[in-house]
């Protein structure tokens, strides 16, 4: 299998994976309102609008338009994520196990997702 190929079906599993979390995002919207940190006002706008985004950046990757848009995107709305939900989480876990396991592996996988996004950003099209 060549690398093309590989990208490809790597790209597709990605874009899967982030179209299922935008529609969670809709279906899951009210529960997940409780993640948007306390300063930002209107968390369930929020909550839509990044399932709105999810989505979007599933279908440039699997149409393959605006990928590198999208997976810039992606990668920092990601790493947002991680700075503004997942290190306090893990910061505010103090010696509950448990929480910080959770908290950490959400944190390892956001992070590894934006990596992810930056490879499909930088083999992607304008």
């Amino acid at each position: 299998m060549n690398n093309a190929s590989i990208t490809k079906i790597g790209t597709v599993i990605y874009a899967l994976v982030i179209g299922y979390f935008g529609v969670n995002h809709f279906l899951q919207g009210t529960g997940l309102q409780n993640t948007v940190p306390r300063f930002i006002p209107y968390s369930i706008f929020w909550v839509y609008l990044t399932g709105v985004l999810l989505i979007a950046a599933a279908v440039c990757f699997l149409t393959g338009k605006q990928t590198r848009l999208a997976g810039i995107a992606i990668a920092v709305f990601l790493i947002l994520i991680v700075l503004t939900v997942h290190l306090p989480a893990v910061m505010n876990s103090s010696g509950d196990a448990p929480r910080i396991s959770i908290a950490m592996t959400n944190m390892v996988k956001d992070t590894g997702l934006a990596g992810a996004a930056l490879v499909i950003a930088g083999r992607g099209n304008s």
